[in-house]
């Protein structure tokens, strides 16, 4: 089960579950506090029942002395608690006699840095007698240079550990030939350190190995180097915390050659899968996270029901979702006039339900204009389609005028089914899920609910500054971000120096796009970001508009909205004429604030793609600058 930073000592509660909201004129504002993202380092810090895999695995190493050297990975994902078990394995060595302990951060070393690092790190651990004599071995056999030089060394007085450390270091890499005797003089080093007479049974160093997942393929190439080739002697026990899927094949290391894929599966003999907590332990551990930053009255039971469902138990990211309502309701001018609990369930939606969101805030459905009133309508007409007995006469008028707002006229002779089937077709594409959803009902009840909830969906459609959703992972060292755009406000990145960021001069350079919409000021972030990387983007806010600039240039490929000039369908129409006009046969996406069955049918029929998405959009002009973007299956 994965481990969690500490918290202050809890606040006893009558039962396990958080209690239900204040009312909004008793709502707490604070005072709000943060959660650190450390590790759990004692077992008394536990929250999610980790202390007893850490004591049963520090037992299998202490028992396994005989058998190093081996190499054991602890595996989960991103935030599921790797650093925490094993710091908690850490602690349950330290009371084993004669096991020693070294920690390594994979993600503090670039490239072949890495190599000496964690081979300088291990060597570190070892006592100066130990490596001067060491060092006199390989002065002994080496070449007259390097034995000149470090018999001078050894000669020349007391060294500390780091002095010696650095001069073994350069007398076992100076070479290729120096290279090759490097295990064989470490080996000789550890088994002198853990074999002497006094030490009975043999001394064991365990190496802890953190963040690997993170690193860069050459970093983890060359950790596993040092692990395999150098460090592979008895006496020593590694402990490797990555998720063993990001360092498969066509994963971190993207397309290794046979003997590569063969190598990384030969450098860990075992792994151990961390399991997810069950449902009560992630619940009662949201609750411990509430009450330290004093948000636990704002959490109601299915708002903890679908904050640990949606979580999936992963508590880094519970605690970055903790730390967001913080800040936003402490720092966001925009929520002095609503109860904190408006900013929960707000965020809340806009992480879990993204898609929803972006509908929310972005424009609401046809007629309404408001996405959350045309989903109750929807919730309630489902119902009434649903049912055997006939829609009750009181109910008749609603329910004609929410099918004519989404362009079904009536047809006597459909059965209910028949009708809802048609009627889903023109609704955004995740409705008939979300409304079975008890989590979201309940999100968005509570939040219409809301003292003043109105005038909040009226700032949220008209683009309240609300921060970027708190990213469910962040990119790994590895991975560049579509046209070098910097991560989102609140996620995590790599240390100062370690990330290095993709420029976005000249990506794009000689992609022409054509982007008609008209309300073009919805798309000045993006236009803006695709002209920083090189594209020429020429904008259009009606089909006559983008005829005469089709008619000047061929443009590499056009981006439209649908809803256009009155019409709903105006997008796809225009699109239509075009391809059938053979005016324009190449990529077309549209970018549209709903997605629908009815329109995705119709824009694979143009051999276009659709997308509600920011981020999608940016991947498909990437693949569409690169030629590398086949019409939609």
């Amino acid at each position: 089960m994965p481990a969690s930073a500490p918290l202050p000592p809890a606040v006893p509660a009558a039962s396990a579950t958080p209690a239900s909201p204040a009312p909004a004129d008793s709502a707490p504002r604070g005072p709000f506090a943060l959660l650190n993202d450390e590790p759990v380092a004692e077992p008394g810090a536990d929250l999610l029942g980790a202390g007893r895999a850490a004591r049963r695995l520090a037992g299998l190493l202490v028992a396994s002395r005989a058998a190093t050297p081996f190499t054991l990975a602890v595996d989960a994902g991103w935030g599921m608690g790797k650093s925490s078990l094993m710091r908690l394995v850490d602690a349950e060595l330290a009371q084993a006699p004669e096991v020693h302990t070294v920690w390594y951060n994979a993600w503090t070393s670039t490239g072949a840095d890495a190599l000496e690092g964690l081979i300088k790190s291990v060597l570190m651990r070892f006592d100066r007698r130990v490596l001067r004599r060491a060092l006199q071995r390989i002065s002994e056999r080496g070449a007259l240079l390097r034995a000149v030089r470090a018999v001078t060394t050894v000669a020349a007085g007391p060294l500390g550990v780091a002095g010696l450390v650095d001069e073994l270091w350069r007398g076992l890499s100076v070479n290729s030939q120096a290279r090759n005797e490097m295990r064989e003089a470490i080996g000789a080093l550890v088994q002198e350190w853990s074999e002497t007479a006094e030490f009975r049974p043999r001394r064991l160093l365990v190496v802890f190995i953190d963040d690997l997942d993170r690193c860069s393929e050459e970093t983890v190439l060359a950790v596993c180097e040092a692990v395999k080739v150098y460090l592979d002697v008895p006496g020593l026990a590694f402990v490797v915390g990555c998720d063993r899927s990001a360092l498969a094949p066509n994963g971190l290391l993207r397309d290794p050659s046979p003997a590569a894929s063969a190598f990384m599966e030969r450098v860990f003999q075992t792994s151990y899968r961390i399991p997810v907590a069950d449902q009560q332990d992630v619940r009662e551990y949201i609750g411990r996270c509430a009450r330290a930053v004093g948000i636990d009255r704002l959490l109601d039971e299915r708002l903890t029901t679908l904050l640990a469902e949606r979580s999936a138990g992963n508590p880094r990211r519970i605690k970055r979702l903790v730390n967001g309502f913080v800040l936003e309701a402490t720092l966001n001018p925009m929520w002095e006039d609503f109860p904190p609990e408006a900013v929960v369930r707000t965020l809340l939606l806009q992480y879990f339900y993204a898609d929803f969101y972006r509908m929310v805030a972005g424009g609401g459905g046809p007629g309404a204009g408001d996405v959350i009133a045309e989903f109750r309508t929807y919730q309630q007409v489902r119902r009434l389609l649903r049912a055997p007995d006939p829609v009750p006469e009181a109910e008749l008028p609603r329910l004609h005028r929410f099918l004519h707002e989404h362009d079904l006229p009536d047809r006597t002779m459909d059965t209910g089914a028949e009708t809802l089937s048609r009627l889903e077709r023109q609704l955004p594409s995740g409705f008939p899920e979300m409304v079975t959803d008890q989590g979201f009902t309940s999100l968005i009840d509570g939040l219409v609910a809301l003292p003043r909830s109105e005038e909040l969906l009226r700032r949220l459609r008209e683009g309240a500054a609300l921060p970027a959703p708190v990213e469910p992972e962040p990119a790994s060292y590895f991975q560049a971000r579509p046209l070098g755009v910097a991560p989102p406000a609140g996620s995590y990145g790599a240390p100062p120096g370690a990330r290095a960021q993709r420029s976005a001069d000249g990506m794009l350079h000689g992609v022409r796009i054509l982007w008609v919409d008209d309300h073009p000021r919805n798309n000045e972030s993006l236009v803006n970001a695709f002209r920083a990387a090189g594209a020429a983007v020429r904008t259009a806010e009606d089909s006559a508009a983008a005829d005469a600039a089709l008619a000047v240039e061929r443009p590499t490929m056009i981006v439209s909205d649908i809803d256009r000039g009155g019409n709903p369908r105006e997008g796809l129409e225009h699109i239509g004429r075009l391809r059938q006009e053979g005016r324009y046969t190449g990529p077309v996406v549209f970018y549209a604030g709903r997605v629908t069955p009815e329109r995705t049918t119709l824009t694979r029929q143009l051999g276009a793609h659709l997308t509600s998405s920011g981020p999608e959009i940016e991947r498909l002009v990437l693949r569409a600058a690169a030629g590398e973007l086949p019409p939609p299956a």
